[in-house]
């Protein structure tokens, strides 16, 4: 008979859930097993026994290390580890409001691959493998493993890597919340200002410049603007900054976006999108588009 008994000081039930199911799959193989569940201090077990059946082949207790190894790998890399960066977003970043924390959880969560379609499986896939193998190690010579323990000494590198993905995590947060303030900031510009022109149409060219048209599809030509330039050539100037300010100090009562391009993502017409809330509409396919 092969015992191995799985400890933690909290989620138990996840534990018994995940092992439970794994037991089921050694039964289908031949094999007899039972989990027994028991406490000590603040810590509560689950004990896995399997016994010879009859059907099996192989090494029971290498089949054995193996199932549990996968059942603790798929908890680790799944409700652990977003109990782990909850646990580091709250003890680290305690100054941060609920729905701050919750935000940059999120964050974390993407630079650790998720919702990030294949890239998610590829990462999942080679830390997977990197704590099954170590908890194969750790089983070879112990049969007992408290989860809390065995994370924070044997799975460094791990930890580390989270802890790096809160870091990078915070930091998108607060580029993105210093970018909305901005945002902010640009509407109500716009909101205090008073249109000097009914319609700009705005064309993209190559090279990241823009090209700004009045309603009859003339170049923008008017005193106030004549020392901005709507072709603009100089490539030390940026473009995307003189556009929102000149597209600020026009205040248009309507933008219409010239994009060819419009499958791909772009910074400076989300801005605008963002800024002239209800004023902008896109263009893909009339002349001027064409004409680019």
């Amino acid at each position: 008979m092969t015992d191995i008994s799985i400890g933690t000081a909290r989620h138990i039930d996840l534990i018994k859930f995940r092992l439970g199911r794994e037991m089921k799959n050694l039964e289908k193989e031949g094999l007899k097993v039972s989990l027994k569940e028991s406490s000590a201090g603040r810590f509560n077990f689950v004990s896995c026994q399997v016994m010879p059946g009859g059907g099996q082949r192989g090494d029971i207790q290498a089949i054995f290390r193996h199932h549990i190894a996968r059942s603790l790998s798929d908890l680790i890399l799944g409700q652990w580890q977003q109990l782990l960066l909850k646990d580091m977003i709250r003890e680290n970043y305690y100054y941060f409001n609920e729905e701050e924390r919750q935000n940059i959880f999120k964050y974390a969560l993407g630079h650790l691959g998720y919702g990030k379609g294949g890239q998610k499986a590829v990462y999942q896939r080679l830390f997977k493998k990197k704590v099954m193998d170590k908890i194969l190690d750790f089983l070879r010579q112990n049969n007992q493993i408290i989860v809390e323990g065995f994370i924070r000494f044997r799975l460094k590198d791990y930890v580390e890597e989270l802890e790096q993905a809160v870091e990078r995590a915070v930091d998108d947060f607060l580029m993105e919340r210093e970018y909305q303030e901005f945002i902010q900031l640009l509407k109500y510009f716009v909101e205090i200002q008073e249109s000097r022109v009914e319609l700009v149409h705005v064309l993209r060219l190559p090279g990241g410049a823009f090209r700004l048209l009045d309603e009859q599809k003339q170049v923008l030509r008017v005193d106030y603007l004549e020392n901005l330039f709507m072709d603009l050539t100089d490539g030390e100037i940026n473009y995307e900054d003189m556009l929102i300010s000149t597209l600020i100090t026009l205040a248009p009562k309507h933008i219409v976006i010239h994009n060819k391009d419009s499958g791909q993502k772009n910074t400076v017409m989300e801005t605008i999108n963002l800024v002239f809330w209800g004023r902008v509409r896109e263009c893909t396919g009339c002349p001027l588009c064409q004409k680019k």
